[in-house]
């Protein structure tokens, strides 16, 4: 087992809730909690967090604390610790392939630095942004290659500026700064919806009993597996630096609620601002896309109560989720070159910062600066074009969802159980809630990745 630093408790709770925490806490949440009508969804949701999200991050904790190494040589080391075939690290690899893969999403970080100095410019220079017509503005900006490639390029450099540093310098000095100012920031906005004519319609919407279908089962199942972060080595390779007289049950007990308050308060921040509006401008003013939070959102944030200061607040909590979020994507990277290559650590981060953004590069591109990258359709038409989407939809339906699915066999069925208990176990922490986290992995967890599986083959995309 190769000896390597540890994180601290406090630095790898917040790391690691900062790898989950991203614009799927700040958007997507609540735009799936919107579309099924809030109330009893949030309730399944939660539910299904105990039953999925949880086990599955102890899960990949555990893995990185036992495999003491990148997230391909984790695989290994415990498949031969195991006896079992060496065929089990290509899950490693399926893992880093989705971490490569999701190099798409600091395009997208890219578009959040862009619009916080546009909304700090606006907010200095009093501009009146209900006269914008911001869909042309975004649509332009999107469609201008260099100022894409300079976005994309600023994300990829400033992730690797800080995972070039030692680890207590790096990702934890990182994490324990910007985690702490991205609560504040979300608390500041929470006071800031309270007088908002949507506050109390929020809370209700939230927190009421309502039907839910079996789509809407099948979302939050979804969505408590995509909003951990899990899958893509993110919560392997910091689990790597696990510091041994820590629990691993109760540190993925505060990883999943801080992420799940995260997302919470959000979607309360959201409704407010939302249900202020009036009902006929909600469906144009809410969708899917996540061009909403360049388009309309602004000129909503700036409608509340000192909304020049808020505006590019919001940008910049929405900056701090995504950065946090890149970083622990980037150390994934690095913990790979770094010791698969025999390299230094700032080696490693220069030449992760080379391959993410030759993934990166096309992918922002490819949102309409460039013609051929932003039709290119090789999953036919029913799928979409374009080479963002592309790497969104396979990432997110099948990269994702195998590596859960073969991380959930390896540790339910080929693993020792009696070593994992152990595991659980050192620094005197006894866990008495093994059997029910073992059910949890054997068959809770596959049975529901097997669901997600055949409703994508049936044309479901998440």
């Amino acid at each position: 087992m190769t000896k390597r630093p540890t994180l601290s408790r406090l630095g790898f709770i917040l790391a690691t809730v900062g790898s989950a925490v991203g614009m799927g806490n700040l958007w997507k949440f609540p735009y799936i909690t919107y579309e099924n009508e809030g109330g009893s969804f949030v309730l399944v949701y939660l539910l299904a967090v105990l039953l999925i999200g949880l086990p599955l991050m102890m899960l990949e904790i555990f893995m990185g604390r036992k495999g003491r190494s990148n997230v391909v040589a984790a695989y290994r080391n415990l498949a031969l610790e195991a006896k079992a075939s060496p065929w089990w690290k290509g899950v490693g690899i399926l893992a880093f392939v989705a971490m490569l893969f999701t190099a798409f999403y600091f395009a997208i970080v890219g578009w959040v630095f862009y619009y916080f100095f546009q909304c700090l410019s606006w907010s200095i220079n009093d501009t009146n942004v209900q006269e914008l017509q911001l869909g042309q503005e975004f649509g332009a900006f999107l469609g201008n290659a260099q100022l894409q490639i300079i976005c994309v390029s600023s994300v990829v450099l400033v992730s690797a500026f800080v995972v070039s540093f030692r680890l207590k310098k790096g990702i934890e000095r990182a994490a324990k700064i910007m985690m702490p100012i991205l609560g504040v920031l979300l608390i500041v906005f929470l006071i800031a919806v309270i007088p908002t004519e949507g506050f109390s319609e929020a809370i209700s919407f939230l927190f009421h009993f309502s039907s839910i279908d079996s789509e809407g089962l099948l979302e939050a199942v979804g969505h408590s597996f995509f909003t951990l972060g899990l899958g893509a080595g993110l919560v392997m390779t910091l689990g790597s630096y696990f510091p041994t007289d820590t629990s691993i049950f109760r540190s993925s007990l505060w990883i999943v609620f801080f992420d799940t308050l995260i997302g919470i308060i959000a979607s309360i921040i959201m409704f407010s601002i939302i249900f202020s509006v009036p009902e006929a401008e909600r469906a144009t003013r809410f969708s899917k896309s996540a061009a909403i939070l360049f388009t309309s959102l602004p000129i909503l944030l700036c409608e509340l109560p000192f909304g020049r200061i808020i505006t590019p607040l919001f940008y910049l909590t929405v900056v701090f989720a995504a950065l946090t979020t890149t970083i622990a994507m980037a150390e994934v990277v690095v913990t790979f070159l770094k010791e698969q290559l025999n390299i230094s650590r700032r080696k490693a981060a220069f030449l992760m910062a080379a391959v993410l953004l030759l993934i990166g590069i096309p992918a922002a591109l490819s949102a309409g600066a460039n013609e051929t990258l932003s039709t290119w359709t090789p999953l036919g038409e029913k799928i979409g074009g374009g080479f963002l989407h592309i790497l969104d939809y396979s990432v997110t339906n099948w990269l994702l969802v195998l590596s859960g699915l073969g991380s959930a066999i390896f540790v339910g069925w080929i693993l020792d159980q009696k070593m994992i208990q152990r595991t659980f176990n050192e620094g005197g922490h006894h866990f008495r809630y093994f059997k029910v986290w073992q059910f949890a992995v054997r068959y809770v967890i596959p049975l529901a990745i097997v669901w997600i599986m055949i409703s994508v083959i049936g044309g479901r995309t998440f």
